[in-house]
């Protein structure tokens, strides 16, 4: 099984990297390293050499059974009221390379990361905390659904096991 990111290590050139959106480009820079470290979330680069191209944050994370659809919960079993996911935390990608279609491919990275995951540790959908409106319509055109009374969005793993068949 193959990716397109590698985990952030010592050779990433994080500092000079800028998306355009303040708190993104500052956790790549000074707090991602520490998150890796206490083992709070993985962070995965897609780079040239050293140069940053775009990153994502991984994570463990519970979605809470009244946010989900009626449609999704009435096929779950009743005594779970937190419900494993993965929390896409961030994905970012440098100006220098936005318009360029490495936000979808590092998505698909990070989704195909989750699916594999999720076969080892249990993991029912990736969940995601869209950062402003063009955020949630980037994740509307990969049919991520929106929990309204949380503001998160979620693609329940068995739509992403259609995506990575065998």
């Amino acid at each position: 099984m193959s990716f397109i990111t590698v985990p952030l290590d010592s050779t990433h050139d994080k500092e000079d990297f800028i998306c355009g959106k303040t708190l993104l480009d500052t956790y790549l820079q000074k707090q991602a390293k520490q998150d890796v470290k206490r083992r709070l979330s993985s962070c995965f680069i897609l780079s040239d050499g050293k140069k940053v191209k775009g990153y994502y944050t991984l994570s463990a994370a519970a979605v809470e059974r009244r946010f989900l659809p009626q449609e999704i919960v009435k096929k779950l079993p009743p005594s779970y009221n937190d419900l494993p996911a993965i929390l896409l935390g961030r994905l970012a990608i440098s100006e220098n390379y936005q318009g360029q279609g490495l936000g979808e491919m590092i998505l698909m990275d990070a989704l195909k990361r989750s699916y594999f995951a999720s076969l080892q540790v249990g993991s029912m959908a990736v969940v995601v905390d869209p950062l402003d409106e063009a955020a949630v319509k980037f994740y509307q055109r990969y049919d991520f659904i929106l929990l309204p009374d949380s503001g998160k969005m979620f693609l329940p793993m068995a739509t992403i096991a259609n995506l990575f068949p065998g």
